[in-house]
């Protein structure tokens, strides 16, 4: 039996041919749209199919960290009531890899508070911290005296202070505050 013809390529989706790439096919997101980089040389039926799949790769992606997203506000909820009892709930809390300069983002006047995904892959005690940090925003919007006292409430918040400006001299970046 014939494989089935593949779906027509949505029109949400842009695809970047290269010469230079030879095997690999990747894709990310990009806003709404959707970015496929594939070689040159595949043929309609190959770029469609490899379209399908990386579709589907992504969208598991995006699956896996919805479920990542609803522990992280479980745990913002838990930190919340452990340290800041005053602050108000956050309506959402999520990661985002769009933060290059920041490890973390309040928006106080909606509730939402934003973690860079660079920050999954380092120690929970850090994480604490950078969402100890903004949701210590709910409260105080500037970094002023009486916010600093609300997040110092965290016990390893000099150590993780630490452990980030590390992370930061050693990749040689110039990040914001959080």
């Amino acid at each position: 039996m014939a494989d089935s013809p593949p779906r027509p390529i949505p029109p949400y989706v842009d695809i970047r041919r290269s010469k230079r790439r030879k095997r690999t096919v990747s894709a990310y997101r990009d806003g709404e749209r959707v970015v496929v980089l594939m070689p040159d040389r595949l043929s309609a039926a190959e770029e469609a199919r490899w379209v399908e799949t990386m579709l589907q790769r992504l969208e598991k992606q995006r699956s896996r960290s919805r479920v990542s997203d609803e522990k992280l506000l479980a745990r913002a909820h838990e930190l919340a009531c452990r340290h800041l009892p005053e602050v108000p709930e956050p309506a959402s809390v999520r990661w985002v890899s769009n933060q290059n300069r920041r490890w973390g983002s309040c928006t106080p006047a909606d509730r939402s508070i934003r973690l860079s995904t660079r920050l999954q892959s380092m120690p929970s005690w850090v994480v604490d911290y950078v969402l100890v940090h903004e949701l210590a925003h709910l409260v105080e919007p500037s970094h002023n005296a009486a916010f600093w006292k609300l997040v110092h409430r965290y016990p390893k918040a000099e150590r993780a202070e630490g452990y980030l400006e590390g992370v930061s001299a050693a990749a040689n970046l110039t990040l914001d505050d959080f």
